[in-house]
């Protein structure tokens, strides 16, 4: 937000989007916005929008995320820690995006990486 307030401030002042972002990445470093979403700012501003925030979206809202649901997948892993993204969703019968989601970011929990190595054999010359 604070981005884009500088943005519509050096519109204001007359200066040329690449310049605008030349300034953003001296000020913000890396996390400087891109120089395209610069040149989507300006064209905003020139089309007359004045807001800086972002302007509502249309789509469906995120129905699979629930407390319910977090809670169900909870106590499914919690019975059986070896189930499947893939067995929990069409348990619940939710995306295997949803299930991931829910894991990682409401269980906080990851997926351990198991590395089998093949037996060494000795060898009878030893």
């Amino acid at each position: 937000m604070e981005q884009r307030v500088n943005i519509k401030f050096y519109f204001k002042l007359g200066k040329m989007a690449t310049e605008t972002h030349e300034i953003l990445v001296k000020v913000y470093g890396v996390d400087a916005l891109s120089e395209m979403c610069v040149f989507e700012w300006f064209k905003r501003f020139r089309d007359g929008k004045e807001v800086v925030k972002d302007e509502p979206r249309s789509g469906r809202l995120p129905t699979s995320t629930t407390p319910d649901n977090i809670e169900r997948v909870r106590r499914m892993l919690a019975d059986d820690r070896r189930l499947s993204l893939r067995m929990i969703a069409e348990e619940l019968k939710i995306s295997l995006d949803s299930v991931s989601n829910i894991i990682r970011e409401h269980l906080q929990k990851r997926k351990k990486k198991v590395y089998a190595f093949p037996a060494l054999r000795r060898s009878s010359n030893v």
